[in-house]
């Protein structure tokens, strides 16, 4: 089943990043889907079963 991911989630991975921050925002949706650092700002692009795979429990979204 699909995972539901809209626009402006804050997602936790289940690794850290190299800067310490656990915590992604959506930024871009589609086949890949586009997460941003909310430590560091850096852009990262998945495929979306990597990322399905990679993400905890979500957190609720900001907006």
């Amino acid at each position: 089943m699909v995972m539901n991911i809209r626009l402006g989630d804050v997602l936790s991975l289940r690794k850290a990043h190299p800067c310490g921050s656990l915590e992604w925002e959506v930024v871009r949706l589609g086949a890949d889907i586009g997460i941003k650092c909310q430590g560091c700002g850096r852009r990262v692009l998945l495929p979306r079963p990597t990322l399905e795979r990679r993400v905890k429990p979500r957190l609720p979204s900001s907006k």
